[in-house]
């Protein structure tokens, strides 16, 4: 029976180390809050005033430029929204443009410049062409495409001539203006021509 004693005694202790243990490691979970998992929200985490983002190509010439009055930056998605904003491109070999808006959401890195509420694209003149103007309640910019797009009503100006129409796409690589659903085209030194609501008037201008 003596025997018996100690490995009796180490069974027993064993068992209270376990028990210890196994309640420690419950009342450690219990007592310390586990946080629950961070929400993504769109909530900013950056703002700046008199903003101003400048864009290079590889040899480090300027190709555009964003501005505005105030900056905010969300970085769930990357997104800038800018106020008053005007955003420039000066692409080598293309004419030289400017927008302008009330607001602007710069995202997909930089690819895309939606500009909301009295928007305004600017096409300077140069030697060969006057200039161009196209005004909507929003344009949409691709900078690295030079491209600009509408799918609402806008009015384009191209020197005195002016063209009204639902939906419109500017490519100032190429100089191709498309006007959907084009009305009210009025020719310099022409009179007023109406064209049906589905023709669809492509120029060069």
């Amino acid at each position: 029976m003596k025997e018996r004693v100690p490995g009796l005694v180490a069974i027993f202790l064993l068992t209270v180390l376990v028990a210890s243990t196994w309640w420690a490691a419950g009342y450690t979970q219990r007592a310390v809050q586990v946080e629950p998992p961070a929400r993504t929200t769109h909530e900013p985490d950056a703002w700046a005033q008199n903003f101003v983002m400048v864009r290079t190509d590889p040899a480090g010439d300027a190709v555009n430029r964003l501005e505005g009055e105030y900056m905010v930056h969300f970085p769930d998605d990357d997104s800038y929204k800018v106020t008053k904003a005007k955003a420039v491109g000066q692409r080598a070999g293309s004419p030289i443009t400017v927008g302008t808006s009330d607001t602007a959401v710069m995202d997909k890195n930089g690819n895309r410049i939606v500009m909301t509420g009295h928007a305004h694209l600017h096409r300077l003149p140069d030697k060969d062409r006057p200039a161009l103007d196209v005004t909507s309640q929003q344009l949409t910019l691709l900078p690295n495409d030079d491209v600009a797009f509408t799918d609402l009503p806008a009015l384009i100006v191209n020197g005195h001539s002016t063209m009204r129409g639902k939906g419109m796409r500017y490519d100032n690589k190429t100089r191709t203006l498309k006007v959907f659903s084009a009305s009210d085209v009025k020719i310099s030194g022409q009179d007023s021509v109406t064209r049906p609501a589905t023709k669809k008037t492509e120029t060069k201008p």
